[in-house]
């Protein structure tokens, strides 16, 4: 029988996020949630967009209902965390914040 690895890592156990991802990639078991689960793309096409394979999609996607407590709470980090940029400028949320200066 072969082992397997764990494909995603928590927010807890990471290095480089503070929410659930997979394993040595920057990619979000929030963000392949929202691409398969909430826009309707295909696992396949999600694999095949990040260099993942279909096997690591549907991991992320099975932790995400596993752990329902832990991805509410990012949710709701994001959402506090957008909050607070609309009014203060200095916080960054995405690409679109930074200034090409």
């Amino acid at each position: 029988m072969s082992e397997q690895l764990n494909t995603v890592v928590s927010g807890d156990e990471s290095e480089i996020h503070d929410e659930p991802h997979i394993r040595g990639r920057r990619i979000t078991v929030s963000h392949i949630h929202v691409l398969v689960e909430e826009r309707g793309l295909d696992a396949q096409t999600v694999a095949d967009r990040f260099d993942l394979t279909a096997a690591d999609v549907y991991h992320a996607l099975a932790y995400y209902h596993d752990h329902p407590e832990e991805m509410r709470a990012v949710e709701e980090r994001r959402r506090e965390l957008h909050e607070a940029a609309e009014d203060d400028p200095r916080i960054i949320t995405g690409p679109e914040d930074l200034s090409e200066s």
